[in-house]
C-alpha cells in the first residue's frame, strides 16, 4: 500500500484546514519544497498537494511552486495535485509542470465525461469527498445527491479514486474503514483513502483492506503523532 504524504498550499504556504473550512487553518511551513524532499528522504514514492487557492478562487497562483516541488522530486517519487482542476487546460498545464496525476473533484462529479478528455493527456484520480456516502461538491459547500457508489461506476478512465470522509478530516479520529472496504470490493480501479488518520494504528488498519492502493496523511504527519519513515515502515 502507497503512502500519500501530503501538502496544502495556501497562500504559497503550507497549511491544513480542519474539515475544509479556510477560516480553520493552521500553517506549518513556507518551504513546500522542502516538506516536499523530507517527506522522499524518509521513503516516500507519492506526494499528495492540494492548491487550496485554486479550489476557491480557480486562480493557479500556486503553480510556479507545484512546478518546483515536481522539479525536486522528479525521478524520485510521483506527484498528484488537486485543487482547481476545472478542465483540460489546468490538467495539460500541471502535467507540462512535471505532475504524474491530478485530482479532479467537482469538475468530474458535474461532467463525468471530462475525465476521460482530461486522461488523454495526463493521468487522473477522481476525488469523491463526502458525507454519510453522498458525494459533495464545491469546497464541500453543496450535496451532489448522488451515492460515492454510484459514482465508482462512472469513470472508466479514472487510474484511481480518492475518497475523503469530511467528518474525519483533520479530526485525527480514524478513517472510514467499512466504507472503504465496501468502495475497494466495487471497482477495479485503485482507492486512494484520505481523512482521519492520526496514529500508527490507523495506517495499520488501513493496511489490512485488501486492494486499498493508499492513504492520504497530512495533518497527523505535522502534528507529529508519526514520521513518514514510521508510517513507510508499516507499510512495508
Amino acid at each position: 500500500m502507497n503512502l500519500y504524504p501530503a501538502i496544502d498550499l495556501f497562500g504559497g504556504q503550507v497549511v491544513r484546514l480542519r474539515q475544509g473550512e479556510y477560516d480553520d487553518s493552521t500553517v506549518y511551513g513556507n518551504d513546500p519544497v522542502a516538506v516536499a524532499e523530507s517527506f522522499v528522504e524518509q521513503g516516500a514514492t507519492w506526494v499528495h498537494m492540494v492548491d487550496l487557492d485554486a479550489a476557491r478562487s480557480g486562480e493557479p497562483v500556486n503553480r510556479p511552486i507545484i512546478a518546483a516541488v515536481a522539479q525536486a522530486l522528479q525521478g524520485r517519487a510521483q506527484l498528484q495535485v488537486g485543487g482547481g482542476v476545472r478542465g483540460e487546460s489546468d490538467a495539460i498545464a500541471l502535467a507540462s509542470a512535471g505532475v504524474h496525476r491530478v485530482v479532479m473533484g467537482s469538475a468530474a462529479v458535474a461532467n463525468p465525461s471530462l475525465v476521460a478528455v482530461v486522461s488523454r493527456h495526463v493521468a487522473v484520480a477522481v476525488g469523491l469527498d463526502h458525507r454519510d456516502g453522498i458525494a459533495a461538491t464545491h469546497g464541500w459547500t453543496e450535496s451532489s445527491g448522488v451515492s460515492v457508489e454510484e459514482l465508482l461506476q462512472q469513470f472508466p478512465t479514472a487510474s484511481a479514486f480518492v475518497i475523503t470522509d469530511i467528518s474525519r478530516d483533520g479530526m485525527l479520529t480514524g478513517s472510514d474503514v467499512e466504507g472503504l472496504t465496501r468502495a475497494v470490493a466495487s471497482t477495479s480501479i485503485p482507492i486512494v483513502a484520505s481523512g482521519g488518520v492520526g496514529q500508527l494504528s490507523h495506517v495499520k488498519e488501513l493496511a489490512k483492506i485488501a486492494g486499498l492502493d493508499g492513504v492520504i496523511v497530512g495533518k497527523a504527519i505535522y502534528e507529529n503523532k508519526f514520521t513518514v519513515a514510521e508510517a513507510m515502515a508499516v507499510l512495508r
